[in-house]
């Protein structure tokens, strides 16, 4: 009832402080003033990706992340954070990150789609796989953006860090127009040395085997890129599904590699940034892309320019 009893004092106070209900994303919403949203764009287990209007007209994508998980959604709203800092041409930008009820709402640059989406263009419409030199010239971008994340020259906490994203898969390599960008920072992982404690995270079937063991190395992410390109390459994973990720125990160890799918020179580069010992991996993921290169002989100045 809402009779007169409620418009005590006490019963105002109440009023006032109940939690707003929800923001439920629709077409034509406004999330924030001077923002609306268009279309759908994408759904995951734990957000949407609405293409939207910006302030000045502006087409951007607005990212709609529960915020019902507790410390998870903690760390990763600090992480992207961070990111609204950083500057690359093949790191997508993140213009706002902000906090309503039931969401995290992250501003960023829209994209066209993701290498997911190209290479299920690929095998649906053209039934073939994409060909090496344009695969290798989105990797060479992409292995960019990682050797800038993964180097130790950012700030996090007043300390001199390396980021791993620690979530490189197909669909978090996005295209806009023909140049690939790495998207989705929420589970970086700040790095001060070659082996950090970190939280079991990621998508299982692409993660790095020390994260199975709870920390993050150095070369993490180049394992990951490994696994993307497999995937792209040979339409299948190299390793047979690992339990979900919440079920894995520290001494869940995969078996090795089946590479029989791609070539014999494009097999020696994965064997070796598939390595379980993330010491014996490349140096960079940009050394590993060069490797991947030289394997299926597309010659240097094809891909896109290299950026420190």
């Amino acid at each position: 009832m809402y009779g007169g009893e409620l418009s005590s004092r006490s019963s105002k106070v109440r009023s006032r402080t109940a939690p707003l209900p929800p923001f439920n994303p629709e077409a034509g919403a406004s999330p924030f003033p001077g923002y609306r949203l268009i279309r759908l764009r994408g759904r995951g287990g734990f957000a949407t990706v609405w293409e939207a209007t910006g302030p000045d007209g502006q087409l951007l994508a607005l990212k709609f992340m529960s915020s019902h998980q507790g410390q998870s959604t903690i760390r990763e709203v600090r992480a992207l954070r961070a990111f609204t800092r950083f500057s690359h041409p093949h790191l997508l930008p993140i213009h706002q990150v902000w906090s309503i009820p039931g969401q995290i709402v992250i501003a960023m640059e829209l994209a066209d789609a993701t290498l997911l989406d190209l290479m299920l263009l690929y095998t649906e419409d053209f039934n073939r796989p994409i060909e090496p030199d344009r695969l290798i010239r989105y990797f060479t971008q992409a292995a960019s953006a990682l050797d800038f994340l993964n180097a130790r020259r950012h700030t996090w906490d007043g300390r001199t860090v390396g980021f791993q994203h620690g979530d490189i898969k197909p669909n978090n390599i996005l295209l806009v127009g023909d140049v690939a960008k790495l998207a989705d920072y929420g589970l970086a992982t700040p790095t001060t040395g070659p082996k950090t404690p970190c939280h079991r995270h990621g998508t299982a079937e692409y993660v790095a085997p020390e994260v199975f063991q709870g920390f993050a190395s150095d070369t993490g992410d180049q394992f990951s890129l490994a696994v993307t390109y497999h995937v792209l390459r040979a339409g299948r994973f190299p390793f047979p599904p690992p339990p979900p990720m919440n079920e894995l125990t520290r001494g869940y160890v995969r078996p090795a590699p089946d590479l029989a799918h791609v070539s014999a020179a494009e097999r020696a580069v994965l064997a070796r940034a598939l390595s379980p010992i993330p010491q014996t991996r490349f140096a960079t993921c940009t050394a590993f892309v060069d490797a991947l290169a030289a394997a299926v002989e597309v010659k240097p100045g094809s891909q896109s320019t290299r950026v420190s």
